[in-house]
C-alpha cells in the first residue's frame, strides 16, 4: 500500500475522529459491501467501529479473518458495531475475492487515495492490523488482533477498561482456582465422555484431573496420545482417582471427531470457548501439553507429557515429590549409563561405515563420540557440516580414540546416501528405530544437534553443536574442564585489544563484544567469541577486520519496497 503524499495530522488519545471525513472522499460518501450495495458513512454515527487493515496475500491475516467473522457474527444482534476493510491488495481481482469471504464493510478499492491517506493516519507498518474506535470517534485501542485473538468476543467493547476487567477476573481465576472455575463456562457445566454423554463436571472434583491440550494435525500429539491410553488404562485398572479432560485445537470437526475415537476419556466439545480460555490461561507454548490438576483443583504440574514419555505410570500422581524421585531414578540412569546402553536395541548392535561395512559398538566402547542428529533437507545442517568436519579430521590427526555417528532424519535413503557421502564418519542405518530412541533419551528438538559421550559411555554434554561452531576441535574432549580452559584462552585472546573502534565502515563507533557466532559484515564471513559490534545497527566485525586499516565495504542490505512476513504479522520493510 503506497504512502499518500499529503500532509496527515499525528491522532492522540484524545482526538475525536468524524468518521466522515475519515472514510469518505470528495467523490464518494459510502462504502461498500461484497454483495455490491453501497452503504453511506453516516449510518456508522454512534457505533463502535473497526477499521481492518488486511490483504488476501499475507498469511497472518488469512488466519486472523476467520476469528474476527467468528466474533462479527456473534456481536452483529447488538447493532452497534461495524467492520470496515482497508485493504492492502494489489489488485482488484484478489481484493474481491478476499472480500467476498467477509460480511462487513470495506472502502472500495478503486479508492486508493482514501486507503493511503488511512494507511498513513494509522502508522500501519504490518498487516493485520485492527485499530478499534469508540461510538465517540475516539480511538480505543490499536491492538485489535491481540484483544480479539486473545479474548474474542468476550473483549467487547475491546477497550482498555475492559481488558483490565477481564484481566483481574483471570488474575482472582486463579488465586481462587478450582476444577470449576477452570472447566465451566456460562452455557455449560459438564464436559463429554467416550461414548458421547454429558457428564456433570462435579462428578470430577476431587479427582486428580489431566488437561490434555492436543491436535490431531500433529503426529506428537498422535504419538503421545497411544502412550497415555496405556499410562490411563492401567492407572483405571489400579483403581486410581485420575481422569482425562481433551481440550482440542483442532479446526475441522471431521478431524477432531477421528481423533477422540482412540480416547477413553472425556472431552470439552468441538470448538467450545474455554477452549480458548485455557489456551491462555495455562500459557500453553507446546504440544502435546498435559496440565495436571490436583484432587483440591489446584495446578499441581503445568505439563508432565514429557514425564509420561520418559516414565509412564510410574511419573503419577505427579506431585512435586513423585519428581524429586524420578529426578533421582534419573540419575542413577545417567550414571549407569554406557555407550552399549544407548547404541545397542535388541540385534541391533552395529554402525555402519563408508563403505557400508557393519562396525560393531562394541568397536566404539572407549571413545570419546559425537552424535550428530541431521538431515540433508535442512539448511542449517548443510551449513554446519563443514565445519563439523573440519573439528573431526583436526581431532583425529590428534587423537584416534574419537568418532562421529550421522543420526540420519532424511525422508529417504537416496537423500541418506547423498548426504552420508559427504561425511567422513559412521552412522546408524537409514530407517533404524534406534534413531527414535535416541532422540527421544537426548531430547532432540531440532537439528543439526551434537551430543557428546564420553570414553565411559557417559554424557558429556547435550548442546556440543554451538561449541563446536564456537571453538571447533580446541573444545575437545567437550568437558566442562576443558570448556573452561578453552574460556580462559578466549578471554586472555582479547587483551590488548582496544575496547572500542571506529571503522570506515560504519557510521557508528564499534564496542569490543563478546558474541557467539555472527556473519561478519566486514568480509561476510563467520565469525565467533568476539566482535566489535554496534546494538544500534546489529552491526558485527570481526577482529581481523576491525583492527584493519583496508579500505572499508558497506555490506549493509539496501531496502527494498514492500512488505515481508514473519511469524504473525506481515511488516513493512525497513
Amino acid at each position: 500500500m503506497a504512502i499518500a503524499e499529503e500532509s496527515i495530522i499525528e491522532i492522540t488519545e484524545s482526538d475525536t475522529l468524524d468518521f466522515r471525513s475519515l472514510l469518505s472522499s470528495t467523490e464518494r460518501g459510502f462504502l461498500c459491501r461484497n454483495n455490491g450495495d453501497n452503504v453511506k458513512v453516516d449510518s456508522l454515527e454512534g457505533k463502535k467501529l473497526a477499521l481492518y487493515f488486511s490483504a488476501s496475500w499475507c498469511g497472518p491475516c488469512r488466519r486472523f479473518t476467520p476469528t474476527l467473522v467468528e466474533v462479527y457474527n456473534e456481536l452483529a444482534s447488538k447493532g452497534d458495531f461495524e467492520v470496515v476493510f482497508v485493504s492492502a491488495d494489489e489488485d482488484e481481482e484478489s481484493f474481491s475475492g478476499y472480500f467476498s469471504k467477509m460480511p462487513w464493510l470495506a472502502v472500495p478499492f478503486s479508492d486508493s487515495d482514501a486507503r493511503n491517506r488511512l494507511d498513513e493516519l494509522f502508522k500501519v507498518n504490518g498487516i493485520p492490523y485492527l485499530v478499534i474506535i469508540d461510538e465517540n470517534g475516539k480511538v480505543s485501542s490499536d491492538s485489535g488482533v491481540q484483544i480479539i485473538g486473545e479474548y474474542g468476543v468476550e473483549g467487547y467493547p475491546f477497550t482498555a477498561e475492559k481488558i483490565k476487567e477481564l484481566k483481574d477476573q483471570e488474575e482472582a481465576a486463579r488465586r481462587n482456582q478450582s476444577l470449576r472455575s477452570i472447566l465451566v463456562s456460562r452455557s455449560r457445566d459438564f464436559v463429554v465422555s467416550s461414548d458421547r454423554k454429558n457428564v456433570p463436571i462435579s462428578e470430577l472434583e476431587g479427582k486428580t484431573v489431566g488437561l490434555y491440550f492436543s491436535c490431531s494435525s500433529y503426529k506428537a500429539c498422535a504419538e503421545f496420545t497411544a502412550k497415555l491410553v496405556d499410562v490411563y488404562d492401567k492407572l483405571k485398572a489400579n483403581g486410581e482417582s485420575f481422569e482425562i479432560v481433551l481440550i482440542s485445537l483442532d479446526d475441522e470437526e471431521e478431524s477432531f471427531e477421528q481423533d477422540f475415537k482412540s480416547m477413553p476419556w472425556f472431552t470439552l466439545p468441538m470448538k467450545d470457548k474455554t477452549c480458548e480460555k485455557l489456551v491462555r490461561y495455562f500459557e500453553l507454548s507446546a504440544l502435546p501439553t498435559l496440565v495436571v490438576i490436583g484432587p483440591d483443583g489446584k495446578t499441581l504440574h503445568t505439563n508432565v507429557a514429557e514425564a509420561i514419555e520418559e516414565h509412564g505410570v510410574l511419573a503419577y500422581p505427579f506431585t512435586p515429590e513423585k519428581f524429586k524421585e524420578l529426578l533421582e531414578i534419573e540419575k542413577a540412569k545417567e550414571e549407569a549409563q554406557t555407550l552399549e546402553s544407548i547404541l545397542v536395541l535388541g540385534d541391533l548392535d552395529s554402525v555402519i561405515g563408508k563403505d557400508g561395512a557393519k562396525v560393531s559398538v562394541s568397536e566404539l566402547v572407549g571413545k570419546n563420540i559425537l552424535l550428530y542428529f541431521s538431515a540433508h533437507w535442512c539448511p542449517p545442517c548443510r551449513a554446519f557440516l563443514p565445519k563439523l568436519i573440519k573439528t573431526y579430521q583436526d581431532i583425529k590427526a590428534k587423537d584416534d580414540a574419537f568418532e562421529v555417528i550421522f543420526i540420519s532424519s532424511d525422508r529417504d535413503q537416496a537423500s541418506f546416501d547423498e548426504f552420508f557421502s559427504s561425511m567422513p564418519w559412521l552412522a546408524i542405518p537409514f530407517g533404524d528405530e534406534r534413531k527414535k530412541t535416541l532422540q527421544k533419551k537426548f531430547k532432540v528438538q531440532g537439528i543439526p544437534a551434537v551430543i557428546a559421550i564420553g570414553p565411559s559411555g557417559r554424557t558429556v554434554n547435550r548442546d556440543a553443536r554451538d561449541i563446536i561452531t564456537i571453538h571447533g576441535a580446541a573444545a575437545y574432549p567437550f568437558t566442562e574442564e576443558q570448556l573452561k580452559d578453552v574460556e580462559k584462552q578466549v578471554e586472555e585472546m582479547a587483551k590488548g585489544w582496544p575496547e572500542k573502534v571506529k571503522h570506515e565502515s560504519h557510521e557508528h563507533e564499534l564496542l569490543l563484544a563478546r558474541r557467539d557466532a555472527y556473519n561478519c559484515d566486514g568480509c561476510d564471513e563467520m565469525g565467533y567469541a568476539w566482535s566489535f559490534y554496534c546494538e544500534e545497527c546489529d552491526y558485527d566485525l570481526d577482529p581481523d577486520c576491525a583492527l584493519k586499516n583496508d579500505e572499508a565495504t558497506d555490506n549493509n542490505p539496501k531496502a527494498s519496497p514492500g512488505f515481508v512476513c514473519d511469524g504473525d504479522t506481515c511488516c513493512r520493510r525497513a
